[in-house]
């Protein structure tokens, strides 16, 4: 059975920084894309980032390029979303999400197994 875990999730004020964790267990994670998603109340579940199997390349939002940076470590078959400069738009749940493909996509519904979420909420 699958399980992916998220935590780091929390308040922090605007300006601060976060990291989340994805541990993940029972798949070959380093035969699988990572990505990181989040949704806010009311709106879409959006594309923040991915991260090839490697971790040799990755691949983000517009909006948190420059602030956020995803990593992996396939020892430990975890995958982390460092989270800088924090603004208040960023409040969202934030969900790792696995793709069996090569490549990094955007769209979620190429996803096949997700975590059960962790909160960010960004104080003005």
């Amino acid at each position: 059975q699958v399980h992916m875990v998220e935590s780091g999730g929390g308040l922090v004020q605007a300006g601060g920084s976060l990291r989340l964790s994805c541990a993940v267990s029972g798949l070959s994670f380093s035969r699988y894309t990572m990505a990181w998603f989040h949704q806010a109340p009311g709106k879409e579940r959006e594309f923040v980032g991915g991260i090839s199997r490697s971790g040799g390349s990755t691949y983000y939002a517009d909006s948190v390029k420059g602030r956020f940076t995803i990593s992996r470590d396939n020892a430990k078959n975890t995958v982390y979303l460092q989270m800088n400069s924090l603004k208040p738009e960023d409040t969202a749940v934030y969900y790792c999400a696995a793709d069996a493909s090569v490549s990094i996509t955007p769209h979620r519904h190429d996803y096949d197994v997700w975590g059960q979420g962790t909160q960010v909420t960004v104080s003005s």
